[in-house]
Order: structure tokens, then C-alpha cells, then sequence
């Protein structure tokens, strides 16, 4: 079916999109996976197009008053990124998606004026520290922590599986700054990397997404000011609790994109490829599943379509945004299981997309809370 969500202007930003990605990224993407990082040449000449600025407003060098705050150009740039692998779509929704209304919306004029021109330019590389090496999705357990020292902080902690992590120039990092309040007494410190005792470990050996720059971080006796507090001291997991629909949504969006392309080429794999001298794809097996399939894909775009709309209007809820996570992870992992097997002993192979595309995919069923914390607060919302 038609996609009515999209009007002129959001189709002509898809292309405008898409010419960076084919000139720009799609020729290095094998340098990309080698070097386990997106180069800075790439991130200042995706902010020079305006594509970094989405949820940034002009005065500040971004392009969100251009986009009149429509989330469905933010929809359409992860869509772009994700056909290409899906460790673009995440990192530069880390940064473009996530991070930017964070430093856009919880700021003071100050804050904001150090630090959105360089975001939106891509010179100044974000990343968000939520995740810890003993927590996982229990955010609320996380034991960083910032103690007050005179009219300043020390922060000592670590945290592990940061996308863009060993390259970022600031993270918004979540610490404990009221233990005894526990969930409570939880601040977003905005900590640049050149601060002292900041650190980084190696670069992570993933099983996939071998293009995104994944790393350890720690602090140790990290000297921060109350003027690198994001948002209201204590108030850090509510803070992340109110962002969290936009990055499950932008989490969906880039699943069924990449679900969506993968199985777009199998189709034309299975339709050249011959076994048993006919086509594979006309054997009422593989003709049954891949209706299955391009069913599955159609009828799940229908619903993130929906939550799209509704982001646009802002109104949508953290269990629709759950539901979105956590379906559109699982039905793309179930449909590139099947590409690989469509593709038989050729989608084993790593040259091949369909074989990367799939390892990729694993982790979406886990990142920005597992399928089962989704589960969970969807059961809660049924009264369970």
C-alpha cells in the first residue's frame, strides 16, 4: 500500500539524503567496518547538510525551524541510513535523534550556546552514558556516581556498550547523586571528553554493526560544575524516562528500514538464483514465505506509521513506543533468518549483505531496553 504519512518536502529530503549517502558513505563502508568507526570527516559533512540539526533550532546552526519540529524528517533520514547498514542508523540517531534533544530541551541558554553549534556541525561528537557494566536496562540500579566537593562534583564510575563512545567529544552520562532516593537521586552530567580523569577502554569486538564506534567509558575522580548538569539535579531518570519513546521509536523506524531493504534484495536474489533448473523463488515454499514476509513488513510499517504520526503530534506513549521497539526488532530478525536461509550456504557468507544485515539485527532485540522490559511495561499498562 501507499505510505500516506510523507508529503513533497519530506520525499524531497529523502533524496537529498540519499545523494550524501550514495556519494559520501556507501563507497567506504567496507573502511567503515575495518576501522570500527564513522570518520569525523563524515559526521562534519553529514552536519554540513543540515542533516545532524533535525531537532536543533537555527539560531544554533541547526535546521529544525527549516523542518517546523516534524519528527517525520528525523523518520525519514533513519529510514536512508538504515537501508544502508544499521550501524548508521545508530549512531547517528545517537547523536542526531537521542542525544540532541537532550542538550535542546533540558539547557540553559549557556549550555546551549556552548554546545548545539558544534552538535549540529558535527564537530562536537555525542553519545549517552545510561548503560552499566553490572545493570543493563535496570537503570535505576546504576552505581556511577557524583558526589558534591565545595561548588563543584567528582564523578567515579564506568559505563559499557556506548555507541559513538570512543569517539564522542561529550556524553550525557547518567550518575547517582542521592543514593539514599534511589531512582530519585539520579543527574545527567554532560561530560567532555577532554575532562580530566575521563577515559576510554578499546573499541568493542562486536558480533555485529562492526561500522559503530562501541567503547567502554570511565571516571575516575571526574571534576565536574553545576553548569554541566542536563536538567534538574536529582531528576535525571525522569529526564530519560520522557526521552525514551522518541529513541524506541527511532529504534523501530531503523529496524524495518533495514528488515525492509535486506528482504527487498532477497527478492531479487530469489528470483535469479536457480536450483533444480527453475527459479528458487517460484517453489511454493519460498513463494509462500516471502508473501509471508512482505506481508509482515507492510502490516508492522502500518503501525510505526501510525507512531510516527502521533511523535509528530506528540502524542505518543511510552507503551506504544514499547510495543513498536520490541515488534519491529523481533519481526526483523525473523525475516532476515529467513533471507539467510533463502540465500542458503551464500548467506553464511560475510561478503554478502544478507549474512552482515542479520548479525546486525541481533542486537536490536536488546539495546534501548531488552524486548522483555517492553513486554513488561506493556503487560503493566494492561493492569497485569
Amino acid at each position: 500500500m501507499k505510505r500516506e504519512i510523507y508529503g513533497e518536502d519530506h520525499e524531497a529530503f529523502r533524496a537529498s539524503v540519499k545523494e550524501f549517502l550514495d556519494r559520501s558513505v556507501v563507497p567506504h563502508v567496507e573502511q567503515h567496518a575495518a576501522e570500527k568507526a564513522l570518520p569525523r570527516a563524515f559526521w562534519t559533512e553529514a552536519g554540513a547538510q543540515g542533516f545532524l540539526g533535525l531537532e536543533i533550532p537555527d539560531q544554533y546552526g541547526g535546521s529544525r525551524d527549516l523542518a517546523e519540529g516534524d519528527y517525520r524528517f528525523n523518520a525519514v533520514l533513519l529510514e536512508e541510513l538504515s537501508k544502508v547498514n544499521a550501524a548508521l542508523g545508530s549512531c547517528v540517531g545517537i547523536h542526531a535523534d537521542i542525544v540532541a534533544p537532550y542538550l535542546v530541551e533540558l539547557t540553559t541558554e549557556e549550555q546551549r550556546a556552548r554546545w548545539l553549534p558544534g552538535v549540529a556541525s558535527g564537530e562536537i561528537l555525542t553519545a549517552i552514558g545510561m548503560t552499566e557494566p553490572s545493570g543493563g536496562s535496570d537503570l535505576a540500579a546504576l552505581r556511577s556516581s557524583a558526589v558534591r566537593d565545595g561548588d563543584g562534583w567528582v564523578v567515579n564510575g564506568s559505563k559499557t556498550f556506548i555507541t559513538n563512545g570512543y569517539s564522542a567529544d561529550l556524553v550525557v552520562t547518567a550518575v547517582r547523586t542521592a543514593p539514599e532516593k534511589k531512582a530519585k537521586g539520579i543527574t545527567l552530567f554532560a561530560i567532555p571528553a577532554d575532562a580530566e580523569g575521563f577515559s576510554r577502554g578499546r573499541k568493542l569486538d562486536k558480533v555485529g554493526q562492526d561500522e559503530s564506534d562501541t567503547a567502554e567509558l570511565f571516571l575516575d575522580n571526574v571534576r565536574l560544575t553545576d553548569d554541566d548538569i542536563v536538567g534538574e539535579l536529582d531528576r535525571g531518570f525522569i529526564h530519560m524516562m520522557q526521552n525514551l519513546p522518541q529513541e524506541r521509536l527511532g529504534c523501530a523506524i531503523s529496524n524495518l528500514a533495514h528488515a525492509r531493504q535486506i528482504l527487498g534484495e532477497t527478492l531479487v536474489y530469489a528470483q535469479e538464483r536457480t536450483a533444480f533448473g527453475a527459479g528458487i523463488g517460484t517453489f511454493q515454499h519460498n513463494k509462500f514465505l516471502l508473501a509471508e514476509l512482505f506481508t509482515q513488513v507492510d502490516v508492522t510499517q502500518a503501525y510505526v506509521d501510525a507512531c510516527v504520526v502521533a511523535h509528530a503530534r506528540q502524542e505518543l506513549t511510552p507503551v506504544d513506543a514499547a510495543k513498536a521497539k520490541w515488534w519491529t526488532s523481533q519481526v526483523q530478525n525473523d525475516i532476515l533468518d529467513h533471507c539467510v536461509q533463502l540465500h542458503g550456504g551464500y548467506g553464511f557468507m560475510n561478503e554478502y549483505r544478507v549474512a552482515r544485515a542479520w548479525r546486525d539485527a541481533r542486537v536490536s532485540k536488546i539495546w534501548a531496553g531488552s524486548n522483555e522490559i517492553m513486554k513488561e511495561l506493556i503487560g503493566r499498562d494492561l493492569g497485569l
